[in-house]
């Protein structure tokens, strides 16, 4: 009996070692395989940024799409107890950038949209259509001739309008000429003293073109699964500061799986004369409150 009890007991511990050590090997092994991938796309990246320094064209987008649905029946702590929502919001950034040795040709194209619908099914007279919330288009172009590494002769041209309702009704274009900066990889810095802004609108009393400085500050880059854009624009106009204006916004995506992630917008903007129009006064007495707006949802990469 005691016999057995000791060759059981001895072949549990051969086991168990036996399993030990196959765990530590694998565990190796994989160190080693990791190493070894490591520096395969540590060698890849470098090809990559080689590439990446070439002359050409370089394109790329990616967006955010943010929603959601709900039916209420009978939900009496609410104002409107019998109701269906929706919403949905599309945030859409793009850039097709040619890169040469003597100049470069950078354009850009940003779009937000966002629709919301409430219908109270206990009336009829609310509206039964998704009525758009947030309205945002935005596309420039910029071309350099470089005069060293860091700095360029260019030209600007950027219009920024709405698309869904009142197209180019207001609608901004800015033209203008003066010096691109680029001191790091990513950054570019616009500075144009010679910059008209034509706006279009059918309110004369709050729309007026005029002559100003326009200033850009645009930094986009990749890094691993995070893509992210950054972009300042304000135009000072040189006749008076009502007609001034700036816009900062933001778009973020962390991709999870292949091409799909999360992606967070935001956007602030100051600009009178668009709040004078909608409060329906003269422009000097326009209360030109901070404008904001935000997106959150899945995210895709192309």
């Amino acid at each position: 009996m005691n016999k057995k009890l000791l060759l059981t007991a001895f072949l549990i511990l051969a086991i168990s070692f036996g399993f030990s050590q196959t765990k530590e090997e694998l565990q190796a092994q994989k160190a080693e395989k990791q190493a070894e991938a490591d520096k395969f796309q540590a060698e890849a990246d470098a090809l990559q940024a080689q590439i990446d320094a070439l002359p050409g064209w370089r394109v790329g987008a990616f967006g955010t799409i943010g929603g959601s649905l709900s039916g209420f029946n009978n939900w009496y702590a609410q104002g409107a107890p019998n109701n269906n929502s929706g919403n949905i919001g599309i945030t859409f950034n793009a850039f097709a950038n040619k890169i040469e040795d003597k100049y470069f040709w950078r354009n850009s194209l940003l779009s937000n949209l966002a629709w919301v619908k409430l219908d109270n099914t206990d009336i009829d007279t609310d509206s039964d259509d998704f009525n758009a919330t947030t309205d945002v288009f935005n596309l420039s172009s910029l071309y350099g001739r470089k005069l060293s590494e860091k700095w360029a002769i260019s030209g600007l041209m950027e219009y920024r309008t709405t698309i869904i309702d009142n197209f180019n009704d207001p609608g901004f274009l800015d033209v203008g000429i003066g010096a691109t900066w680029t001191p790091i990889e990513n950054l570019i810095v616009v500075i144009h003293p010679l910059n008209y802004n034509f706006v279009f609108a059918d309110n004369g009393a709050a729309f007026n073109s005029s002559a100003g400085a326009k200033i850009v500050a645009d930094y986009t880059r990749q890094i691993g699964a995070i893509a992210f854009k950054t972009n300042f624009s304000t135009f000072q106009s040189y006749e008076q500061s009502e007609l001034s204006n700036w816009t900062w916004t933001n778009s973020f995506s962390y991709t999870l799986w292949k091409m799909i992630g999360v992606g967070f917008d935001f956007a602030l903007r100051s600009n009178q004369q668009e709040a004078a129009n909608f409060q329906g006064v003269d422009l000097e007495d326009a209360d030109n409150d901070l404008q904001s707006y935000y997106t959150i949802g899945l995210s895709y990469k192309f």
